[in-house]
C-alpha cells in the first residue's frame, strides 16, 4: 500500500477533503505537496537547528526545552526497549516566553516562524479533515482554539557505536493527538511505516508527511487509524546524522474525545515516554 501525495494547491476543497480521507481511512499518512510554506524558511529552520544540536552538550543544557535523551517511544505503547539514539528540543505553544537557546542568534525567531506556518498548514488540513469526515469545516475549531501543540527537532546523532539489540533511533509508536506535519527533503529519513510489514516512507523534496493521532481517530470512532510508524538505525558503519522536527498539532486541554480527556490522554503517555 502507498502512501498519497496530494498537492493542496490542485482540485476544490471537497476533491482535497476526498482524498485526505481515503489516504487517512487506509494507511493514517499522507504527503502534501503545493502547501505553501517557503522553502527558505523550511531551510533557515533546520539550519539553525542543525547548528544548536552540534553545540557543546553543556551549552545546550542551559536551554530549557533541551533534553539530551528523547525518551523511549515504545514505552508509550507499554512496550520495553532501550532509549531511543536521539536528543531532542521541543518548544510548546502554551509556553513560549522562555527557554530558548542562546545561540545561534536567530533561534526563536526562526522557529516561531516556522511554527506559525506549520501551525497555519495543520489547522487547514484539520478543517479538510472535518469535511472528508462530513462534518463543517469549523467542526474542531472550537477544540483547537487553545490548543496544547509543539514543535520537537529530534537529533538523531552519529552512531559510532552500535546499538543495543531493540534500540532505534525512534521506536515502534503512535504519535498521541491530533496531526502530526513533518517536513522531508530526502530519503534518508529511516522513516518507516506499519502496513502489514514495516514500508519506507519515500520522501518528495519540499513536501511534508502527514499523519493522524490517537485522539483524531477516535475522534472518528476508528473510522481513521493511527499507525504505527519508527525511525530506524542506518546501515553500520554509517556516521551521518539526521535532524527530523515533527509538530505535533493537539486539542485543547479539556477537549474530551471519545470518554477521554486530551490533556490527560497526552499527559500519560509523555509519562511513559521519559519513564526512569
Amino acid at each position: 500500500m502507498s502512501i498519497p501525495i496530494i498537492d493542496l494547491s490542485s482540485g476544490t476543497r471537497e476533491e482535497l477533503a476526498a482524498a485526505i480521507g481515503h489516504a487517512c481511512t487506509t494507511s493514517g499518512f499522507y504527503v502534501v505537496v503545493g502547501h505553501g510554506v517557503p522553502r527558505e524558511l523550511v531551510a533557515r529552520m533546520y539550519a539553525v537547528t542543525m547548528e544548536f544540536f552540534t553545540r557543546p552538550v553543556g551549552e545546550k543544557d542551559r536551554a530549557g526545552g533541551f533534553r539530551r535523551s528523547g525518551g523511549t517511544t515504545a514505552r508509550s505503547l507499554d512496550q520495553q526497549s532501550p532509549p531511543d539514539l536521539c536528543e531532542s528540543f521541543g518548544a510548546h505553544v502554551t509556553a513560549l516566553a522562555d527557554g530558548w537557546p542562546d545561540a545561534p542568534a536567530a533561534f526563536r525567531e526562526t522557529w516561531l516562524e516556522y511554527l506559525a506556518a506549520v501551525e497555519s498548514l495543520a489547522h487547514d488540513l484539520l478543517r479538510l479533515s472535518a469535511r472528508a469526515l462530513g462534518s463543517a469545516e469549523d467542526f474542531y475549531d472550537d477544540k483547537f482554539d487553545r490548543h496544547t501543540s509543539s514543535l520537537v527537532a529530534n537529533f538523531y546523532y552519529p552512531q559510532h557505536d552500535a546499538p543495543l539489540p531493540g534500540q532505534l533511533r525512534r521506536g515502534a509508536h503512535t504519535d498521541f493527538g491530533g496531526l502530526t506535519v513533518l517536513y522531508q527533503e530526502d530519503d534518508l529519513s529511516g522513516l518507516q511505516v506499519w502496513q502489514g510489514e514495516w514500508r519506507e516512507v519515500r520522501a518528495i523534496p519540499g513536501s511534508f508527511v502527514v499523519n493522524i493521532g490517537d485522539l483524531l481517530a477516535r475522534w472518528t470512532g476508528g473510522r481513521w487509524v493511527s499507525t504505527l510508524h519508527r525511525v530506524v538505525n542506518p546501515a553500520p558503519g554509517d556516521t551521518s546524522s539526521r535532524l527530523s522536527v515533527p509538530f505535533f498539532y493537539q486539542p485543547n486541554p479539556d477537549a474530551v474525545v471519545d470518554s477521554v480527556v486530551a490533556g490527560e490522554w497526552i499527559a500519560a503517555k509523555m509519562r511513559k515516554l521519559f519513564a526512569r
